[in-house]
């Protein structure tokens, strides 16, 4: 197996100095799940890396990187000794990007970065050597370390590149050097450090600082932010493809409906220097956001040099991952598999546009009449706050009660502060529980389903809905079957 990092190649990158010769077969941060032969990136975030050196060898990294010999570490233990390790990441992923000749794609928007992401690693990784980064790993040493982990072989690369406050994307854009960038959409997230959605827009653009001359922009073409994105393409001189489902865009989506539980879509493509074409898809999942995705998918991939009719029919094999939409039947009587609900677990992350989406997609679900408790199954939303909004998070918790899917969901439960708002905007017929925190709401889920509901989660990671979904999990044992919502 060729080494991903030889010390030799190591040291050359980072300047670094390495206490014996090793190879590295891969990257890790957490001493816990380092796989024998892989190195140790003793990094300095919540905790310190360098405490759990020991550990990691002991269960066989090849070496760890590190800014000074730890306590517990004998001196000719293989280490990379570098004058900062955040540092020593970011110079192997300069040094793993030069010498790699892949396609590389970075990926950012308010919603849908995951999914997309994903969904690109399912259709080109059926045409070539593929490198995605794992799970949401798009932070400040998220995308480092998903670079330094690129193999020198890579054909095509799928950087996902998040932020929290301005000025965080185009440092780690350059550092990609990409080839292409996505801009899924803009939407109210992280309003406690930007002013307005223009200001997200504009940090959302500055991805594309990160392109190489002539490299291709491809942007969300139906939103009142394009004109700002598209600014910025000028501004450095980006190949432009717009997206969406409006008439003047260069891929569009026709068409979408639902059908068990699948997403039935259309996408008309007429990209510079490619014959129109007209491509159906299906997605194994229902929603209308996730068909947007798709569409998004299909123009990356044609844009990269992929045969875009494979792609389209490659689409169907992707899934959610649990937090993210995914759906599964949990049975509420062990002799008889058809007594059960279904569960959409979306409690990864949540904004007023993602928490749109999902209830758009449950109100496109038909739940199964008839044989539970209650004679008609129900559409059934439990939320939870939305994080990171600032000022004006109470009215866009609110705003939420009038959004037209509600107008088919049966019960809306509430949890967490912030959702009270939420909570006292919904009319009486709608209206379920409010509790203020997962943990309390946790315990009185069992109450509130029934065989032949259809019920979704959605929240903030930080307001702790995992609880719930345990909860419910655990009133039967959860069986996969199909998948929703969001990314």
């Amino acid at each position: 197996m060729t080494a991903l990092w030889t010390s030799a190649e190591a040291e050359a990158a980072t300047g670094g100095g390495a206490t014996q010769a090793f190879e590295a077969q891969g990257l890790s941060i957490d001493s816990r799940t380092i796989a024998p032969g892989e190195m140790f990136v003793a990094l300095t975030d919540a905790r310190d890396g360098h405490d759990f050196v020991a550990d990691a060898l002991a269960r066989g990294a090849a070496a760890a990187m590190v800014s000074r010999v730890p306590e517990g570490v004998a001196d000719d233990a293989p280490l990379l000794i570098v004058g900062d390790v955040l540092e020593g990441l970011r110079a192997l992923a300069r040094a793993a990007r030069a010498r790699t000749g892949a396609q590389v794609l970075g990926i950012t928007g308010s919603v849908g970065k995951t999914s997309t992401k994903e969904m690109l690693r399912a259709v080109l990784g059926a045409q070539g050597r593929v490198h995605a980064a794992e799970k949401s790993y798009n932070n400040h040493w998220g995308v480092p370390l998903t670079l330094a982990r690129m193999p020198a072989d890579t054909d095509f690369a799928v950087i996902e590149i998040g932020m929290n406050r301005p000025g965080e994307i185009a440092p780690l854009a350059r550092l990609a050097d990409l080839t292409h960038a996505l801009v899924t959409t803009v939407a109210p997230a992280h309003l406690e450090a930007f002013d307005s959605l223009e200001g997200i827009a504009h940090e959302k653009a500055s991805i594309l600082e990160g392109l190489r001359p002539g490299g291709w922009a491809i942007l969300n073409g139906d939103i009142d932010q394009t004109p700002i994105l598209r600014a910025k393409g000028r501004a450095v001189g980006a190949r432009e493809v717009l997206f969406g489902a409006s008439e003047a865009v260069d891929a569009r989506l026709v068409d979408t409906f639902i059908k068990d539980a699948q997403t039935v879509a259309q996408a008309d493509l007429a990209l510079p220097g490619q014959p129109p074409l007209r491509l159906p898809f299906k997605l194994n999942t229902p929603g209308r956001h996730f068909a947007m995705n798709g569409l998004a998918t299909l123009a990356c991939a044609a844009l990269m040099g992929a045969d875009v009719g494979l792609a389209a029919g490659d689409l169907g094999r992707w899934m959610p991952y649990d937090g993210r939409g995914r759906r599964e039947s949990i049975p509420l009587d062990a002799a008889d598999e058809t007594l059960a609900f279904d569960l959409i677990d979306d409690a990864y992350n949540a904004n007023p546009a993602s928490v749109a989406a999902a209830l758009d997609m449950l109100a496109a679900s038909r739940p199964t009449d008839g044989i539970g408790r209650v004679a008609r199954g129900r559409r059934i939303a439990i939320l939870g706050d939305m994080l990171e909004l600032g000022p004006t998070e109470a009215e866009l918790h609110a705003a939420l009660a009038v959004h037209p899917a509600m107008a088919s969901i049966d019960r809306v439960h509430c949890i967490g502060p912030r959702a009270h708002a939420l909570w006292e905007a919904l009319p009486p017929r709608t209206r379920g529980e409010h509790a203020e925190t997962a943990d309390a709401f946790a315990g009185r889920a069992h109450a509130l389903v029934d065989a032949g509901d259809i019920v979704l989660v959605k929240g903030s990671l930080g307001i702790g809905l995992r609880a719930v979904v345990d909860a419910l999990r655990k009133l039967g044992q959860a069986a996969p079957s199909e998948s929703d919502d969001q990314g």
